[in-house]
């Protein structure tokens, strides 16, 4: 066997590898290959692992989150939200006067903020046009008026228009067959002239007392009530006010609309036109808050705060 050594100073070194046989020389350096490629298949598969966990920890893509801000004024947002007030439920809570509702609901002051209104400051003067397209007006739907033509008919309908038409045409009829046209119209054509002329002044008279009298009941009806907008009293009419006015009630003033009593108010109800109760209902805020449309109030005063107007009253 050969042996070769490699002298470096005062060593010697000896080649161990060249002291192997051929075949184990060959045998070792397969198996240096075998585990060099076992290493570097095993740190390609722990790198591997590692990618994937990374990406399943990371669950969904990235994302920006991005802060809107709503342009809308205060008051537009004010809008959406009255819309979507349910006015059913308010005109029955009070048609019933039911305190269950009024409690689901929160209570007068729940109410209040409910349909937006301040009820120390009330409502403002930029909102009144919105709530009245809204809610409706505080006024009914009136049948259109009766025009001239209509009462000249209920004239003619008369058992004894109807008669004297009737002799004046017999009459014309039979004057005009003895005498001739032109001497006998004179009898049955004067009754026909005085019968027309009947007709007409007694549908002009109806016609003028029928719009004299919408004109006083307009003006009967126009009442003043005192609300409370922008901070300040002020009188309006009661054809003006709307769902969430804070209107002021004092004895002897009729109750402009639907509504409750506030809660620190007490008062007493003349019902009597709306219903078959002669006595005086007493409103608390607390315990019996509901007011209705067309009452007086009898004695005392407070506030109440609007929730339904015009048609949609109970």
């Amino acid at each position: 066997m050969a042996m070769s050594s490699r002298k470096t100073g005062d060593k010697i070194i000896i080649d161990q590898e060249n002291l192997l046989p051929e075949p184990k020389r060959n045998q070792r350096r397969w198996k240096m290959a075998y585990t060099a490629v076992y290493f570097i298949r095993l740190v390609v598969s722990l790198s591997k692992k590692d990618l994937d966990s990374q990406t399943k920890s990371l669950g969904s893509p990235s994302y920006v989150a991005i802060d809107v801000h709503d342009d809308t004024s205060p008051c537009e947002n004010k809008r959406v939200s009255l819309i979507n007030v349910y006015q059913r439920t308010l005109i029955d809570m009070v048609k019933e006067k039911s305190l269950e509702i009024l409690n689901q609901l929160g209570g007068v002051s729940q109410v209040a903020i409910i349909l937006e209104t301040d009820v120390k400051d009330g409502v403002g003067e930029v909102d009144v046009a919105h709530r009245r397209d809204v809610f409706g007006e505080n006024s009914y739907k009136k049948s259109p008026s009766k025009i001239f033509l209509s009462y000249v008919l209920e004239e003619c309908k008369d058992p004894a228009i109807i008669i004297l038409l009737f002799c004046a045409i017999m009459s014309l009829g039979f004057a005009i067959k003895l005498h001739g046209l032109r001497d006998g119209w004179y009898d049955g054509g004067s009754i026909i002239l005085s019968t027309v002329h009947l007709v007409a002044v007694s549908a002009i008279s109806k016609f003028m007392k029928s719009n004299k009298f919408e004109k006083l009941s307009r003006v009967r009806n126009d009442i003043k009530v005192q609300v409370v907008r922008d901070r300040r009293r002020r009188d309006i009419s009661i054809f003006e006010v709307v769902v969430g006015d804070v209107v002021y009630l004092n004895k002897g003033d009729q109750i402009p609309a639907d509504g409750l009593l506030f809660n620190d108010s007490s008062l007493k109800v003349d019902e009597s036109s709306m219903s078959s109760e002669m006595d005086h209902v007493e409103v608390k805020g607390r315990e019996n808050p509901f007011l209705l449309s067309g009452s007086k109030v009898a004695d005392g005063n407070g506030f109440m705060l609007v929730t339904s107007v015009g048609m949609n009253k109970a």
